[in-house]
Parts: C-alpha cells; sequence; structure tokens
C-alpha cells in the first residue's frame, strides 16, 4: 500500500500526484521508433517493433505475454548476425503481421561482397489459442547460389504485466533448467503462486545450432530459389500436454473463427476511402479484442498494459457497437453479472451488487501484490451495466435474456442506492481508497480539481456518474414495466425525475454555461469546465436549454482543439495538453458527447466530432485510433501529437467512429418491432454517401444508402429482407 503524501494542493503538480500512485505507468526512456505492431487472441498479447522483433529496448513494453505473463522478452531475426533492414511492416485487416526485411552491404561474405536487397525476408505472423506462429521465408533475387547463416535469438524473463509497467518486486520465483533437443527448447518458470510456466519454441527445420538463447540455420537459396522456415511459441502455463496444430492449420482456424464473427455485423462503405480505411482498422482491432469466455464474447479492454476484463470499458464498447453486432453486449453483462459482487471485501472494494473494475490472472495478482485479481474499484461500471441491459433489450427485443439477468440489475440499483450514496444526499459519491485511487473514468490522482488547481478532497460526486444513475432509472423504469413490474416501473421514474432536479439545482453552474466537474467533499461545486458535462447530454439528465449551452461550451475553441473535445478547457488552471486527463483527447469520451449532442439536436456537434476525428485518423499509423493523444491545437499540415503510453489498440477507442456515425445519422433499431429510424441525418463534408449492408433488426435485414445533398440527406433502400420499417424523421 502506498503512503499519503500530505502538502498543499496549490502547489501540487501533476507530477507529484500522478508519480506517487504505486502502479503507475513509468515511462523512464522513450522508443527509438514511436510505432509498434500488436497481434491479440484470447488471454495473449504480443508487441512487436515494426520490423516483428522483440528487444528490450525503449519502454519496454515489447513481448509476448499470456496470462499477464512475458513468456517471450527477446525474439530477434538475424542475418549473418547482423539485424534486419525495414523495408515495411503491417497488420492486416485479418489481425496478421506482415514484415518485408533485407540486409544491408555484407563485403565480407564468401565469393565475394553480396550487395544489398538481394535477399528479401519475408515474415507473416499471427497469434492462436496460446501459440505464437510465425513464418520466414528467404528469397535470393541474386545470379549466384548463396549460403547463409539465418538465426533467432530468443528468451524469457518471465515478467508480469505490472512489473514491465513499472511496479517492483522485492522476490520472484525461480526459472527452470532449459530442455534443449532437436528442433525445440522449452524454457520454463516456477512462480511464487506455485504455477509452473513454459515457452516451448519449436522450429520446422533443423537447426545448425541450437541453445537456450538462440537458434542457428545454415540456409542454401540457389539463384532466385526461396527457403522457408517456420516457427511456433507456445505459451504453456500449467498445461500437460502442448497443443499441436500446424502453421497452416492454426491459420485457417483464425480466418474461419474471425470471418464467422465479421459475418454477423452490417457492411459499411462510404464514398471516402480513407474514412473506410478507419472504418476496417477500427473493425479489425475490435474483432481482436473481443475474447471468448464461458459466459459470451468479451472486449478486452487494450494492450498493452490493459489486455483483459474491465468493467466499464467493456461496457462502453458494447454500447458503442450496440447497433452492430448486439451478442457482445450480451456478453458483456452475461460476465458481468456472473462476477457481480454479492459480499463485502474491502480489501477489493466489494459491495453487494457492485459491478467488477478489473480482473487480472497474472503471478503479482494472484500472491496479493497488485490489488486487481477482482477489484470492484469503480463508481460509475454498475449504472453503466443498467443502461446496457436497457439499451440491449431495445436493441434486440430479447426479453427472456432480460428477464434472467433481471435480478442483477436489481441487485445494482440497490447497490446504487445502499452503497453509492455515502451520506444520503441524493448524489452517489466514491471515496478515492489507496491503492485503488479515483473511481471515475478519469482516475489520474489530479483529475478532480476546483477552478484555481487546488483537488478537491472526497467523497467525490461526479457530474456524469449522477447521469448516469438517472440514465440506470430511467431505463429499468422502462424494463420493469416490460416485465410487469409496474409499481417498481413507477418508483424508479420518481427516483429518476427527482434526481434531475436535485443534479438542475445543484451541479449547473452559470458562470461557466456549463454543469461542474464534481462536487467535494463538503459539497463544494469543482466549478471547472470539462467533457465530463458532456455525459449530461448523453444520459439525458440535462435540460434542453441547459444542454445546448453546455454544448456551445464544449465546441468552441478554448474545448475543442480541432482534433476534438478535450478533457479539460484549455482555460483551466490544470490544463495540460500532454496530460492523461487533464486536457488531451479521448476518442470514446467524444463518442458520448456526440450522441448526447444529437440526442439534443444538436448533429452539428456530432458532425464536427466526426470530422476532427476523421481527419486525425489520417495521420495515424494504420489509421488506428489510439486511447488518446494530446489536446494541442491543430495546427496547419500537422497531425494531432501522439501521447506515447496510450495504448492502441484499446477496444473503447476502436469503437468510437461506430457510435459517432450512429449519432450523425441519428440511427435507433427496435429489435421487437422491426423498426430502424433515421432521425435528421446529417453528414460532414468529408462523406457524399454511407451504405450500410445487412442492417438487422430482429430476423430482418435491409441494405440502404444514405446520400448527402448540401446539408440534406436522403435515403433510399436497396433491398428489403423481412418484415422491416425504416423511417426518416426530417
Amino acid at each position: 500500500m502506498k503512503e499519503e503524501i500530505t502538502r498543499d494542493d496549490s502547489q501540487t503538480t501533476q507530477e507529484d500526484t500522478r508519480t506517487s500512485e504505486q502502479f503507475y505507468i513509468l515511462a523512464t526512456s522513450t522508443r527509438p521508433d514511436d510505432r509498434t505492431r500488436v497481434l491479440k487472441h484470447g488471454e495473449s498479447f504480443a508487441v512487436f517493433d515494426r520490423a516483428g522483433a522483440i528487444r528490450p529496448v525503449g519502454l519496454g513494453e515489447l513481448g509476448l505475454f499470456h496470462e499477464g505473463i512475458r513468456f517471450l522478452s527477446t525474439f530477434e531475426p538475424l542475418l549473418e548476425e547482423q539485424r534486419p533492414q525495414l523495408l515495411s511492416s503491417t497488420v492486416r485487416p485479418d489481425n496478421v503481421l506482415i514484415t518485408d526485411l533485407t540486409h544491408p552491404d555484407f563485403d565480407r561474405f564468401p565469393g565475394g561482397m553480396l550487395p544489398r536487397h538481394t535477399v528479401h525476408v519475408f515474415g507473416l505472423s499471427f497469434l492462436w489459442d496460446g501459440v505464437f506462429h510465425t513464418r520466414f521465408r528467404l528469397h535470393n533475387y541474386g545470379l549466384r547460389e548463396l549460403d547463409l547463416r539465418f538465426s533467432l535469438r530468443f528468451a524469457a524473463d518471465y515478467a508480469d504485466v505490472f512489473e514491465v509497467r513499472g511496479t517492483p518486486r522485492q522476490r520472484h520465483g525461480h526459472r527452470l533448467d532449459p530442455v534443449i533437443g532437436g528442433t525445440t527448447t522449452i524454457l520454463g518458470y516456477e512462480g511464487l503462486d506455485g504455477r509452473v510456466r513454459h515457452t516451448r519454441i519449436t522450429f520446422s527445420l533443423d537447426p545448425s545450432e541450437l541453445t537456450d538463447s538462440c537458434a542457428a540455420f545454415r540456409v542454401n537459396l540457389p539463384p532466385r530459389g526461396e527457403s522457408t522456415l517456420t516457427v511456433s511459441v507456445d505459451c504453456e502455463a500449467g498445461r500437460e500436454a502442448p497443443r499441436t496444430l500446424s502453421f497452416g492449420a492454426a491459420l485457417d482456424r483464425s480466418a474461419t473463427a474471425l470471418e464467422a464473427r465479421r459475418s454477423r455485423w452490417p457492411e459499411i462503405e462510404t464514398s471516402n476511402g480513407q474514412f473506410d480505411e478507419w472504418l476496417d482498422r477500427s473493425l479489425s482491432d475490435l474483432q481482436m479484442m473481443i475474447t471468448e469466455t464461458p459466459h459470451g464474447l468479451y472486449p478486452h479492454a487494450g494492450v498493452p498494459w490493459f489486455s483483459t476484463v474491465f468493467g466499464r470499458d467493456g461496457l462502453l464498447t458494447a454500447y458503442e457497437i450496440l447497433w452492430l453486432d448486439p451478442t457482445v453486449a450480451r456478453g458483456v453483462l452475461s460476465f458481468l453479472a456472473a462476477t457481480q459482487a454479492r459480499e463485502l471485501h474491502p480489501e477489493q472494494d466489494a459491495e453487494p451488487g457492485k459491478i467488477v473494475h478489473e480482473m487480472r490472472h497474472g503471478e503479482m495478482a494472484a500472491l496479493g501484490e497488485v490489488p486487481f485479481g477482482r477489484c470492484y474499484g469503480t463508481v460509475d461500471a454498475t449504472p453503466l451495466f443498467v443502461i446496457l441491459a436497457g439499451a440491449y433489450q431495445q436493441r434486440t427485443g430479447d426479453l427472456a435474456f432480460l428477464e434472467s439477468i433481471w435480478p442483477h440489475v436489481e441487485r445494482a440499483l440497490s447497490w446504487i442506492d445502499d452503497y453509492g450514496d455515502h451520506d444520503g444526499d441524493g448524489f452517489v459519491e466514491h471515496s478515492r481508497r489507496p491503492p485503488l485511487g479515483s473511481q471515475g473514468w478519469k482516475d489520474s490522482a489530479d483529475a478532480i480539481c476546483h477552478r484555481g488547481g487546488a483537488l478537491a478532497e472526497g467523497p467525490i460526486a461526479l457530474c456524469e456518474v449522477q447521469g448516469y444513475v438517472y440514465a440506470a432509472r430511467r431505463e429499468a423504469a422502462r424494463l420493469a414495466r416490460l416485465l410487469g413490474r409496474e409499481r417498481r416501473g413507477e418508483e424508479l421514474d420518481q427516483q429518476a425525475e427527482e434526481l434531475r432536479e436535485r443534479f438542475e439545482r445543484t451541479f449547473w453552474c452559470e458562470e461557466i454555461s456549463t454543469y461542474c466537474l464534481a462536487l467535494d467533499g463538503v459539497k463544494r461545486s469543482c466549478e471547472v469546465r470539462a467533457s465530463n458535462a458532456g455525459h449530461a447530454l448523453f444520459t439525458g439528465i440535462a435540460s434542453p436549454n441547459r444542454a445546448w449551452r453546455v454544448a456551445h461550451t464544449l465546441l468552441n475553441e478554448s474545448s475543442f482543439s480541432g482534433w476534438g473535445v478535450r478533457t479539460l478547457d484549455a482555460g483551466e488552471a490544470r490544463y495540460n495538453p500532454m496530460s492523461y486527463h487533464n486536457g488531451s483527447v479521448w476518442p470514446h469520451d467524444n463518442a458520448l458527447i456526440a450522441l448526447g449532442m444529437s440526442r439534443y439536436g444538436r448533429k452539428d456537434g456530432a458532425v464536427k466530432i466526426l470530422s476532427g476525428l476523421f481527419d486525425a485518423s489520417t495521420w495515424l499509423d494504420l489509421r488506428r485510433m489510439p486511447e488518446l493523444f494530446c489536446g494541442f491545437h491543430r495546427r496547419g499540415h500537422e497531425g494531432p501529437t501522439l501521447y506515447p503510453l496510450a495504448c492502441a489498440p484499446q477496444s473503447v477507442a476502436a469503437g468510437a467512429v461506430f457510435l459517432i456515425l450512429q449519432a450523425c445519422l441519428g440511427l435507433e433499431i427496435d429489435g421487437a418491432r422491426r423498426r430502424i429510424t433515421f432521425d435528421r441525418p446529417e453528414l460532414p463534408e468529408q462523406l457524399d454517401r454511407v451504405t450500410l449492408r445487412q442492417l438487422r433488426a430482429g430476423d430482418a435485414a435491409v441494405d440502404v444508402v444514405l446520400q448527402r445533398y448540401g446539408k440534406d440527406v436522403a435515403l433510399h433502400i436497396e433491398r428489403r429482407e423481412g418484415d422491416v420499417e425504416v423511417v426518416i424523421v426530417k
């Protein structure tokens, strides 16, 4: 547990507050290259440099990880003991890493100098079921026969992901003696948690040299000839037998599973090829991050630091893509219902009815060295659970599933009433409980402050959380009536209306023309212009006239960077465009704000946000939207400034484009009535046309084309399958 630091808030800097956190992600050095390549499947993920190698450089996050432990800390191909030169690399939409490598001039080569770029090394890599598969194809474009030494350096440090993030450990388990023979090297580690982990590295060719850190091969390449080597790295965590799928069989299974999942999604095509590239990358990132669990599909939060279950992130991601694939929402709801807290466990911050915040499987979590094995330290996941339950039922009409999780909805509502409101004032608060920190989505130590910059003391009642509770009660009231519980519905509606009136009286700040960021422990308003107020529009708690004023505040030059809405207005004391939460731009934050603006008739705001983030995507590597980027004002002929520790891919950032597009189109789907509505659709200037194919409502589907004419958007139905009603509201 960390020590409490006491000092004058007015003198506390961002660096002081962030580095005082025990589980802060350290950045003690910079990357030699700001771009990495990421693969993920299930409970495994891998981070490489652009050449497809794993080396202990930069931030140190490169590696092959499985269940929170690094099974490969080095994996580096060499030609004649030299690192190959990178020609290009990418991650394809089917989540396969492609690398094109070659070599420099070899002036001391048998038979005379070997000119650079004579041999091409093509790499193809992917993850499947806890195994990293890679294939190297060496092709000789020269006119003479070559005998090359191709080697692979490898190592496994079995570091916990929290160690990689910077959390120190005093004790470790012990390394096991390597087992080397034939075409296989097995490295091993027995952790302090009693689990034995093995890294089994198997080669398709007989090595000329094989040790516990290197495999070397003599490769004979005739003129215009080629040779292929495949490598499998099996992450064995207590399994008795290795998996035996070949490279080809594993690749086929990966492709088949991906195609089956993608076939459930509508096809989106626009008139702008660059916009389609953003959509395609976001789709492939989501497919990579969505993980199969015993309870259904669940999107892990982000690579590398948060590749696991997070309650808030899973709920918001499922909400963002609900119109595309409601099966993800069903999986998230099922998983979170199964893991909902039933008893008081203060060390986990668990209280009956509370929805889980984070779950980890690594050695440090198992030993309790970090409190995140199963942690409930979030104030907003519980009302968001109820919101998603209502949205899922509306989207699908699935009343049977709703009835099955209704007891969990009621437990969540009870948590809001019994534990969420600490002092009985009608607002849901949270206390900062070391080492779990702040429990809103802006969980930096310095994110909640007063106008002059002084940090707010808890318990903290966040602006957006009151909106989430309001929306949860409204949705629960509607669901209760569907289930025949009229009296319960009336009670929840009354509670929601009382909260709305109380919120308007208490949170509105006339002087700054927006809702305050939060109330502190003595009910003082944090009169700060922040993006949190935009979530009041998303949830519907804001009155119409004040919603328009909030939208105006968020869209002015002080809050809108040109790329998106900043987390904190540039005129505030703690504004720092390079901070995590005090001036940066978060795509998912913008997506919720855009949907809120759209619902209050401010389609121009949703269009502006979509336009800004699309322009940002054209500058981003692979068109991949990161967790966040810096909030510097947009400058001509320059892209957005990157935030070096941002997760990329990150599920809730990848899902943002789909929710913002939904907001611009005014798209709502009523599954029970098989009705699809487009309410006053608008499109940015970058898009003349949007085509949606296989857009489903219940068991019916439709293909529609939306065409922009100035500010007007017309709709044309290309194909209809089944009984589905399509409505456009002008």
